[in-house]
């Protein structure tokens, strides 16, 4: 059984395939849409995905229930949890509106982050896609690599973080490849990484990976517990 941890790139997702079993040799590469991963010879049959899954008709304080369960555990890294706003502000046209329609439908008023907003094309891909496609409704799950990073940290927030200023920061990057090597992945996991990726896009789908394993030997803990559902039936809960 193959699996995947992915994240969000300029070139699209970028995906870490590996088999059920350690030690980690995962294959690196990079796919313009989501669900070219299931075309795949050796498609995953599990995906943990740093990407939203499960859009709200409305938002309380702190965006979806998952975020605010997860946020207080990441210390100085709570900022890297985006507040999701509601469906609606997703699919809307542009930012103005997505911030209109945002501040309308969430408890207290909030507008959408810049970095929340530029994520929207890829979370309305995978809304799309799982609404369309039932049958991936039990492969797919949403991750979060600061928190798998957390689980793998001992269940204790890094004290680092992977960026600067929005630059690398190669104390935070270091930190994470030593807990990804403690967790089972070997040289060949941080060799070459593929065109259009950043170092760290390479190490969140290698945590994200961590996560499709927990899940497929059933140790995965979910944010809430059990996952919330959404208006079209989707799961509302970060996996780690």
């Amino acid at each position: 059984m193959w699996l995947a941890g992915v994240d969000g790139c300029p070139g699209g997702w970028v995906a870490a395939l590996a088999p059920a079993a350690k030690p980690f040799v995962p294959r690196l590469l990079v796919v313009p849409r989501f669900e070219d991963l299931f075309s795949l010879v050796d498609a995953p049959a599990i995906v943990a995905v740093d990407m939203p899954i499960g859009l709200p008709e409305r938002v309380g304080h702190g965006g979806r229930g998952p975020e605010a369960l997860v946020r207080p555990l990441l210390g100085g890294r709570q900022s890297s949890v985006f507040s999701v706003p509601s469906r609606a502000a997703v699919h809307a046209g542009d930012y103005a509106a997505a911030c209109a329609t945002a501040l309308a439908t969430s408890d207290p008023p909030r507008r959408v982050s810049k970095q929340c907003f530029h994520l929207f094309p890829k979370i309305r891909e995978l809304d799309a896609l799982l609404r369309g496609r039932p049958d991936l409704a039990g492969r797919v799950f949403e991750a979060h690599p600061e928190v798998a990073f957390w689980r793998l940290n001992g269940e204790r927030a890094l004290d680092q973080p992977k960026k600067v200023k929005g630059r690398p920061w190669p104390a935070g990057l270091a930190l994470r490849e030593r807990l990804l090597r403690a967790a089972g992945f070997g040289d060949g996991a941080f060799g070459l990484r593929p065109r259009g990726t950043g170092p760290d896009d390479v190490l969140d789908a290698l945590a994200n990976l961590t996560v499709a394993l927990r899940i497929a030997c059933g140790e995965a803990r979910s944010f809430p517990d059990p996952p919330g559902r959404d208006g079209a039936n989707l799961p509302v809960s970060i996996w780690t």
